[in-house]
This record gives C-alpha cells, structure tokens and sequence, in this order.
C-alpha cells in the first residue's frame, strides 16, 4: 500500500459552545492506491495560521510522503519532523505534522479492521466520565450556575468551566463574585459531581491572588485548576505548587515530547493537557503519554475541536491507565455534529470508544466543502 493523494482543507465554523465565535481548524485527506482513505485534524485557530499549514501541508509535506507506506507510522513521523528542522519543531509545522500523522494512524486502523485504541495496546477502560466543558458566558449567576446544572441533569458527571471567554461573564476577574460562584456551583450540583476550573490565558492572576483563589477551590472541591498562569511564568506555577494542595493543570500549548519532559521536570503540573492536533499526532501524544504515565501522573485529552480530534483522543484515553475523563462540546456545533458522522457524545454520562476500524468516524465531505476557507 502506497500514499497515492493528499489535501488540506482550512475550516472555518461558528462555534456556539464559545458564544458564536467563529474557530479555524485544518483538516487533511490522505489516499492510498488501494482505496484507503484517513483523516487528520491540526488544531490552527487563527485564519492565517490555518492558511499557512495548508500550505506547507499542499506545497511541502504532501512531495514528502506521496509513495510512502502509511503503514510505517513511526519512520514517516521521524520523517516529517527531520524535515522540519530549519523551520522549526513546533508552531506551525506541529500542526501540520499533528493532522498527517492522525491521517495516518486512521489509514492503518483502517487497513488493518482495527479501532485505534487497539493498535494503542488495547482498552484500559472501557468507558470514561464525560464531561460538559464550557465557556463561562453569562452575566449573572444565576444563568451560568443554571447552565452548569442542565448539563449535570442531561447526565453529564461533571462540568470543566473556563473563565475570562467571550461574552457578558466577568468570571476570573474578582475574587468575591468568584467564590460566591463556585459555592453556588457546588450548593446546585453537589460535591460528588466533578468540577474543574480553566482560567486559560484569558485572565492575568497575579501571585496572592493566585494562592488565596487556589486554596479556596481546594475548599470546594474543584478537581483542578487549569493554567492558572501563562505557561511562561514558570516560577509562578513552583510557587504557587508550594503553597497550595489543589492539582495544577497545563500543557495543552506544548507542543512536543521535550517541551512536555521540561514542564514535567519543573514539578509545577499535576495533570497534563495534550492535545493530539498540536502535539505532533498520536505519535507524538503516544511519546507523552508514556512518559508522564511513567512519573504516575495524569493527563487529559484537550479534545476541543472537531470530531477527528476527540475520536483520536477518546482513543488514546480509553487505552492508557492514566486519564481520568473525557470533555465534550455539550451543544451542538458544525464541529462534531456536522463535519462527522457519528457524532461522540456520552451514553448516561459515560464515553465509549467506538469499535470501528481507524479513528471510527467518517468525514462527510459536503459539511467539508461547506465550511471551507477561502
């Protein structure tokens, strides 16, 4: 079996789980000249960024791999990144290599009748807590703990909540209305429901702030909280991993192995975000996986774009011993709802892997030709 064809797209949909903003991915199709065809996905979110990996993708890596065997996932990873060297490990040419090397690992699963997670040593669990992961949005309370709790009732087993996004909340700014949300949080959905805390990089904490927050949410029972700084401010993240109990997680802006084995190294992270449209594929995410999973901690699949990805991250997930969830879009979006058939989404507040051969989902190309960038 040989690569016979490969095309990039640029997407570009309106995304109501972030108040209709309006998110960039790039989508690649890989054939073979026996009829097999994968998918891959490049997490680009900006329109330029999403051109510019199309275009390395068209003009670069496409001579690349025509005539390879897509079989050989690994030799054709080590390939695409030796050839990245002058440009860059990272950035862009991780977003390309990320979509390619997924196409691949769907073509193999494919070829071979295989679902993923079993070319991945197999299932570790069989099922995972789904959970809604939102963007705070509204103005009052009242509405945002109302939100929470329809996902809680529709039988979702937690909720990941990010502060400081597009729309009318002010949450991440000011410590009293903070607390009095998540007490309400907790008041509404009680403490045996999961409750993550994303404060992302649309906030700036500063360093007593950071510590009265995070012990706070300990109090509450937040089960961690997410880039409570720029991934930058590294001594910020010792400090404050000193000084608090709460589980720190970050990560999912890294963009391969050595910058995962760094943040490992500094002692600041408790649970790592990864995810496998950035971090060089499920090649990549494979690497770290063993690696974290090696010093006992956790990662979490950051899943959050299209079908392809969370299919590829409900793989790596169900087969590692060392993931404790899946997050899902809870509303319907072009994303997941239109790009890919079936649909993942959770069974009575569970995920389970599909058992199709490949990635398990198909990509239906009138939705692709549909949302195209131009």
């Amino acid at each position: 079996m040989k690569i016979s064809a490969i095309e990039a797209y640029g997407i570009a949909c309106v995304e109501p789980n972030d108040n209709n903003r309006t998110r960039y991915t790039t989508i690649v199709k890989v054939q073979t000249d026996e009829g097999v065809t994968g998918w891959g996905e490049g997490i680009t979110m900006w329109p330029e960024s999403t051109h510019a990996v199309v275009t390395l993708i068209e003009k670069g890596f496409k001579d690349l791999l025509i005539g390879e065997d897509p079989l050989q996932t690994e030799k054709l990873w080590h390939k695409m990144r030796s050839h990245v060297w002058w440009y860059g490990v990272g950035g862009l040419a991780s977003f390309a290599i990320s979509a390619l090397d997924m196409a691949l690992w769907d073509i193999k699963g494919r070829a071979l009748g295989l679902p993923l997670y079993q070319l991945m040593g197999g299932l570790v669990r069989e099922k995972l807590p789904a959970i809604a992961s939102i963007h705070g949005k509204y103005a009052t309370h009242e509405e945002n703990v109302g939100e929470i709790a329809s996902y809680i009732d529709e039988g979702y087993q937690g909720v990941k909540i990010g502060f400081g996004k597009k729309g009318q909340a002010i949450l991440g700014r000011d410590e009293a209305h903070d607390l009095e949300f998540v007490r309400r949080v907790r008041e509404r959905i009680g403490y045996e429901k999961m409750f993550i805390i994303d404060i992302g990089n649309g906030i700036r904490w500063e360093m007593p702030h950071a510590i009265r927050m995070a012990r706070a949410y300990e109090e509450n029972r937040v089960l961690w909280l997410e880039e409570p700084f720029h991934p930058d401010r590294m001594d910020d993240y010792r400090e404050l991993r000193q000084k608090t109990n709460i589980w720190i997680g970050s990560g999912e802006r890294e963009w391969h192995l050595e910058g995962y084995r760094r943040l490992l190294e500094s002692g600041t992270v408790d649970v790592f975000g990864i995810d496998p449209a950035r971090a060089e594929g499920i090649t990549g995410f494979l690497k770290i996986r063993e690696l974290i999973g090696s010093k006992g901690k956790i990662f979490n699949a950051h899943a959050w774009s299209t079908g392809i990805t969370t299919a590829a991250s409900l793989h790596l997930s169900v087969s590692s011993p060392h993931c404790l969830l899946l997050e899902l879009k809870p509303l319907a979006n072009p994303m997941q709802h239109e790009l890919t058939v079936p649909s993942i989404t959770h069974r009575d507040g569970w995920v389970f892997a599909s058992e199709a051969p490949g990635l398990g989902v198909e990509v239906d190309e009138s939705a692709l030709r549909k949302y195209r960038l131009t």
